[in-house]
């Protein structure tokens, strides 16, 4: 799906982020999260104002105010005007200190956005540069969430073209399939526990947002802002934006906190949640020693992508659902413990789905081939079959440039979706789609690759026989002589 902001607005933001760069803040993750804080700040002023002209109208007393008395210099429409030096001061020495305490006014005691800002700091290297940021950043629409999220959504895009900090960042039209496929309902309790910047977990509140009415009875409210949403991740950097983003999008004090998701450390977590949204890292640093043993004992390895699949059972309730993306690898991978998670998804819980992905969806920062698997924990077994999508095209070209393109699978594999228990069951395996019955799955050591059980139809065609193709030659041949005779003959030759 794309970002629904205007070219002008994408401009925009496209000079903010040369400016930094310029101005010699050349991490892009230094510099969204620069960013961050100041779209943050404006956005408490925002509420504040709006709870003024509330109170005005109702003629009582401003509900929380986020801005005491003594703080009216640290508010965006007040010191965005200031000179740039009285600017640079004032980031300094009050509005960061004030940004660092503020987690009763935005989330209540205990927040984790408050855990999180102990260690920010404010890196604009100088007041002209400040002065020049703030100005743009203040002529950005930001007047509804929708618009205010979008906006954040191509900041934090731009993340996957700067390098090896793409990894950070699942597209978010990926994102979107998974959790509509997943349709959360208002009791959930969702967790990414590798959550980067947190985007499962805002196109969740989105959907929330959109397809549930979320605060219909009592208690509803404080689950939606502070129960529902969970993110684990140990990087304190991606923590904070991660934090932002949620907030930014409207929920108010999410549960996002540090954690090394594979440690010992994440036992306490077993049997908590009802929905897993994840992209865990495919690669990287392991320690083993630290690894938790209970993983371990599910699928003894050192590779991260089948350790998260273990920890993804571990996390689920009895009856949770898991949306996750995965290497191809580990759908036909020949090692003891790539068989072992594949047997446990299909002969100890129900696997769902298989969708497999062009392998350009990751571009231009990696090239790997990747699907998302769909299952539900039950203890018990339940996969009678399987269902299998070949995703051709995500509407993006699969090169590089990744720019927007007619051909979209995206919505025909939603559709086809709510109609596997269905029509699907009835395709041929030639189709995009198709079901794949356990007891083959079986019978192919629980190889998931869609390769194995999908059909290539070939077409029949019917060749002339090398003696007609001989005498239409020869018939050819004559005419070309007879025409030359002709021609001689008009040439007197």
């Amino acid at each position: 799906m794309a970002i629904a902001i205007s070219g002008e607005t994408k401009s925009r933001i496209d000079r903010i982020w040369n400016d930094f760069w310029s101005g010699g803040i050349s991490n892009p993750l230094e510099v969204i999260e620069q960013m961050t804080y100041l779209l943050f700040l404006r956005r408490l002023d925002d509420t504040q104002i709006r709870a003024e002209r509330k109170a005005r109208l109702t003629k009582k007393p401003v509900e929380n105010p986020v801005f005491g008395e003594g703080q009216q210099l640290l508010r965006w429409s007040e010191f965005k005007n200031k000179d740039p030096q009285v600017m640079f001061d004032l980031m300094n020495t009050a509005i960061f200190p004030f940004l660092r305490n503020l987690g009763a006014q935005v989330g209540g005691e205990a927040s984790t956005y408050s855990e999180h800002m102990k260690d920010a700091n404010f890196r604009i290297p100088s007041p002209a540069l400040l002065a020049k940021v703030v100005d743009q950043m203040d002529a950005l629409p930001m007047d509804a969430l929708d618009t205010t999220g979008d906006l954040y959504e191509y900041m934090l895009s731009k993340l996957a073209t700067s390098g090896q900090n793409g990894q950070f960042r699942t597209p978010r039209h990926i994102i979107n399939l998974m959790v509509e496929m997943m349709a959360p309902d208002v009791q959930d309790v969702i967790v990414d526990p590798a959550c980067g910047t947190a985007g499962f977990l805002v196109s969740a509140s989105e959907y929330m947002r959109n397809h549930r009415d979320p605060f219909t009875k009592p208690g509803d409210r404080e689950h939606f802002h502070s129960g529902m949403f969970h993110g684990y991740d140990f990087d304190s950097t991606m923590l904070r934006i991660g934090s932002m983003n949620m907030m930014l999008h409207g929920v108010n004090d999410p549960d996002i906190r540090y954690r090394d998701s594979l440690s010992e450390d994440a036992s306490e977590e077993a049997e908590k949640y009802s929905l897993v949204l994840a992209n865990p890292p495919f690669a990287g640093s392991l320690d083993y020693e630290s690894t938790s043993q209970d993983l371990l004992r599910t699928v003894k390895t050192k590779k991260t992508e089948l350790l998260f699949l273990a920890l993804f059972l571990k996390l689920l309730k009895p009856g949770g659902r898991a949306a996750v993306i995965v290497p191809d690898g580990v759908l036909f991978g020949s090692s003891k413990a790539h068989k072992d998670i594949r047997k446990a998804l299909v002969e100890e819980q129900k696997l769902d789905a298989v969708v497999k992905l062009p392998s350009g969806v990751f571009k231009p920062y990696a090239g790997v081939s990747t699907a998302i698997l769909f299952f539900t924990k039950t203890n018990s077994g339940g996969t009678d079959e399987v269902w299998f999508y070949d995703v051709a095209a995500d509407g993006f070209s699969l090169d590089d440039k990744r720019n927007p393109v007619e051909a979209n699978d995206l919505p025909d594999v939603l559709e086809r979706w709510g109609k596997r228990d269905g029509v699907e069951r009835e395709r041929a395996r030639t189709e995009k789609s198709f079901t794949v019955p356990k007891s083959e799955i079986v019978e192919q050591c629980y190889d998931l690759s869609l390769n194995r059980y999908k059909e290539i139809e070939f077409e029949e065609v019917a060749y002339r026989s090398p003696q007609e193709i001989i005498d239409e030659l020869e018939q050819t041949q004559r005419e070309i002589g007879e025409h030359i005779d002709q021609l001689k003959k008009v040439m007197g030759l």
